[in-house]
């Protein structure tokens, strides 16, 4: 008697669906840039112990562990600590927290001879939908000579500057801000006058009308932060 043929198993098709919808959930929340990898949560979850991390934005704490107080995602950061950072954020604010080595357009609000003291405007050329505060201090100014450094000399009220992240902050305090390197520092600026001033040179920008000069930290500006 012939031996029956068996059949090999198939896969069932309405396995597929569910297979590309597990692809879309990763990809979504793998879709924000400059962040650690995130999972989401809901208000009261344990996220951790207070031995594994310190608390940030939208925790809480209680009896030795941390628990979120938002629905959102659960996000850890390493701000040079010997404990990561664990914060959680709305979906809607996933993309708005610039991350160290992020590259930043900022506007100049004032000015001491310690510091400059910027919004941040723009993280790479994504608009920001809320203003975060920003500090330059007079040793981040440029790379080299930092003790002849004068802030005066470097911005002025009113400029816009493009800098790196260098230390995170939060709602509440201020982002750690660079401009030592060739590629930053300002970018715009407008002269007593009220003209756009053109750099003549890595320190200095010159009036178009009253060809008068005054002198900035300029920046060799690339075309997409021109275009932004």
């Amino acid at each position: 008697m012939a031996a029956r043929r068996v059949r090999p198993e198939t896969r069932s098709t309405n396995q597929r669906p569910r297979r590309r919808r597990l692809r879309s959930q990763s990809a979504s929340c793998s879709s924000f840039p400059n962040m650690s990898p995130m999972r989401l949560c809901v208000p009261g979850d344990k996220l951790c112990s207070t031995a594994d991390c310190i608390p940030g934005t939208g925790v809480y704490l209680r009896h030795g562990h941390i628990y979120s107080s938002l629905a959102g995602y659960v996000m850890r950061r390493n701000e040079g600590e010997e404990l990561p950072m664990i914060s959680v954020v709305r979906e809607t604010e996933t993309q708005l927290l610039p991350d160290v080595g992020a590259i930043v357009t900022c506007k100049v609000m004032s000015i001491n001879p310690r510091f400059a003291k910027v919004h941040i405007l723009y993280v790479g050329s994504t608009p920001l939908k809320d203003r975060f505060r920003g500090t330059i201090r007079k040793e981040d100014v440029r790379a080299t000579e930092k003790d002849k450094v004068e802030t005066y000399k470097s911005f002025r009220p009113g400029d816009i500057v493009l800098a790196k992240v260098i230390s995170l902050g939060d709602v509440q305090s201020n982002y750690l801000l660079t401009t030592a390197e060739n590629e930053l520092g300002v970018v715009v600026a407008h002269s007593e006058a009220g003209a756009q001033m053109v750099p003549i040179s890595w320190c200095e920008m010159q009036c178009p009308r009253t060809h008068g000069k005054e002198f900035r930290k300029v920046a060799r500006v690339q075309p997409e932060y021109l275009q932004a």
